[in-house]
């Protein structure tokens, strides 16, 4: 059984740690404002497997042979910063399938958004290395590491998916505000800027 206290302490640490503003934070407000929160719920979908690799890597090791060998980060985060610049690009041009066009949804696949969530969560060294410096002291290890592990992990994708559905609501909720009258540009230009912000912090992160 996961060891009760560790958990009180890690509940409030991890819940800290979701909810400030981060990459795959503003990567969903985006999203949110673009393509609605349904829609951004696949995005999700793909982050939170993400992460899960990225948590149980970290208790089993994984992470720090990846670590180890920074050019298999270094082409992720070049290929996944690229391909976030593009989008918004054209999201700041009004083009592309993730652009705002008043009376048409954007098209863009869910295995797109699913495959931008993942190569988000899991391209951060930094996401590695935290989960490195932040998983082992909340194990016990005199104690089944697998129901402890199951736990731990439970915990950071129900505190993650919370917090990215903030952000996404939030998008939304921008978007409301910002489409009234003519401002279906600027808000293209707002989302395009986020995006490729993320794409800069995701390639040179």
């Amino acid at each position: 059984m996961p060891d009760i206290a560790l958990l009180a302490v890690f509940i409030p640490t991890f819940f800290f740690v979701a909810i400030t503003p981060g990459m795959c934070m503003t990567l969903a407000m985006t999203l949110g404002m673009s393509i609605g929160v349904r829609r951004t719920l696949w995005m999700m979908l793909g982050e939170l497997v993400g992460v899960a690799v990225v948590a149980i890597s970290a208790v089993i090791g994984v992470a720090a042979l990846m670590l180890k060998y920074p050019v298999v980060f270094e082409f992720l985060k070049w290929v996944g910063g690229a391909y976030l610049i593009y989008i918004g690009i054209n999201m700041w041009r009004s083009r592309g399938k993730m652009a705002i066009v008043e009376g048409a949804p954007p098209e863009v696949s869910n295995i797109a958004l699913i495959s931008q969530g993942f190569i988000t969560a899991i391209a951060n060294p930094k996401g590695w290395a935290f989960m490195v410096s932040l998983l082992p002291p909340f194990i016990n290890v005199e104690q089944s590491v697998a129901p402890q592990l199951a736990a731990l992990v439970l915990i950071i994708l129900m505190t993650e998916f919370g917090s990215m559905l903030a952000y996404a609501s939030g998008g939304k909720t921008l978007r409301i505000f910002l489409s009234r009258g003519d401002n279906i540009r600027w808000l293209n230009r707002i989302a395009g800027t986020l995006m490729v912000g993320v794409g800069l912090w995701l390639a040179l992160g």
